[in-house]
């Protein structure tokens, strides 16, 4: 059942909450994604099984959640996660986060080590706004999205267009979290696979190499695209969930 928290920034976030023990999984999900997706389903699914207290929820903008997209940024999407984790869970949590989720999860173990049993990542894309839109940018795409504050891009997922603003690329300069020390003091598995487009491996790799902790691993997934969602690589998350928890 959806239920909505409104925060302290007065915005309107829709989530979804199954009681359990502890640790809790909390879901984050990507960019212009929802909690409806299969890896968010499958993991609240994998959770009720288990008897484990489960969280996933739609940034603000996203899904279910009020407010537009287009004024979101990365600040925002941030303070809706933290503000769920801090009212609507107990104890540590295993964040598990997906593409655009996975800079989220970054900057809240950063800001709540204390409340984190582990990191699962998959498709990790963090400071995507400075090294994927903003470096494949054309000097005129540049000019554009400055000077209109808003610049339309072609999506692969949608037919409508991704719509990328100014503010999205300058919150995203003030959150960066791979031009600093990122230290991470729980058990981590980044997942990634091969043939992603949207996320190209050298990310994954930049981030291990990156990071700082006791218990870092990165899989490889040979053939795996940006979806993450085959049955093996379902079964993969799960794994790698299961692992935290038990090493946390």
């Amino acid at each position: 059942m959806t239920d909505h928290l409104t925060t302290r920034q007065g915005r309107r976030i829709a989530y979804e909450r199954l009681a359990g023990q502890g640790p809790g999984i909390v879901f984050l999900g990507g960019f212009r994604s929802d909690m409806e997706g299969t890896k968010a389903l499958y993991l609240r699914d994998l959770a009720q099984e288990q008897g484990r207290a489960f969280l996933r929820f739609d940034y603000s903008g996203h899904g279910q959640s009020d407010g537009a997209f287009e004024a979101g940024g990365i600040g925002d999407w941030f303070a809706d996660a933290l503000a769920v984790i801090r009212d609507l869970t107990e104890g540590p949590q295993v964040l598990v986060g997906s593409s655009m989720g996975g800079w989220i999860s970054l900057l809240v173990a950063g800001a709540m080590p204390e409340r984190i049993a582990g990191l699962v990542t998959i498709a990790a894309a963090p400071d995507f706004t400075e090294d994927g839109f903003w470096a494949d940018f054309t000097d005129q795409q540049r000019t554009t999205v400055m000077r209109d504050g808003r610049i339309e891009l072609p999506s692969d997922y949608s037919e409508e267009p991704y719509v990328i603003t100014r503010r999205l690329i300058e919150d995203g300069r003030d959150h960066l979290v791979l031009r600093r020390p990122l230290v991470l003091p729980f058990p981590v598995r980044f997942l990634q696979g091969t043939a992603d487009v949207d996320v190209p491996m050298a990310w994954a790799l930049r981030l291990l190499e990156h990071a700082e902790g006791p218990d870092l691993r990165l899989a490889l997934v040979k053939g795996a695209d940006h979806r993450f969602s085959t049955p093996d690589c379902l079964a993969m998350i799960a794994s790698a969930v299961d692992e935290v928890l038990w090493r946390g």
